[in-house]
């Protein structure tokens, strides 16, 4: 059973709608359908306040099950991230080429913005249990910082020196 299916059983069995739920845990209402649809799951302070309006454990809220599909969830969207990133460094890399080779002032700007996009996308391609665990090796965390803030200097170096 998943953590959705566990937290609807649990309310549904107290008698509580959602929008009751949502109020005595000071969430939303499309907090509480997302985290019963498995779409997104509840912070910290949420469970603890779950488990102390239900009157139940933790680990009855959440098993292992959940945290293996939170984590699996989180990977999807990561893959999704890193993909979106490739693209955007390919756009870059592309429109480099041309404006290497023509001089077009457009393309200057389709580089600029997937410089961008690269520097946004590649920041959230590593899952966050993943991210978590590299900030703790703090010189492999400051290298990847800089390449990615060294890919968005120079295409903005290079947006200004061509002419």
């Amino acid at each position: 059973m998943t953590f959705g299916e566990k937290l609807k059983k649990i309310r549904t069995d107290n008698n509580m709608t959602q929008e009751d739920l949502a109020e005595k845990i000071y969430v939303t209402r499309t907090a509480v359908s997302k985290w019963e649809t498995d779409k997104g799951y509840p912070s910290i302070d949420s469970l603890k306040q779950l488990s102390n309006l239900f009157h139940i454990s933790l680990d009855e809220l959440v098993s292992d099950e959940d945290v293996d599909n939170k984590r699996l969830l989180d990977e999807q969207r990561s893959r999704k991230f890193y993909w979106c990133a490739i693209i955007f460094l390919t756009i870059t890399i592309a429109s480099a080429i041309v404006v290497y080779i023509t001089k077009w002032f457009y393309f200057k700007i389709i580089a600029s913005f997937g410089a961008v996009g690269y520097v946004v996308f590649a920041l959230y391609s590593k899952p966050k249990y993943k991210r978590a665990v590299a900030k703790k090796k703090i010189v492999p965390y400051i290298i990847s910082r800089f390449v990615i803030l060294a890919v968005l200097i120079m295409s903005v170096v290079c947006f200004f020196m061509v002419e």
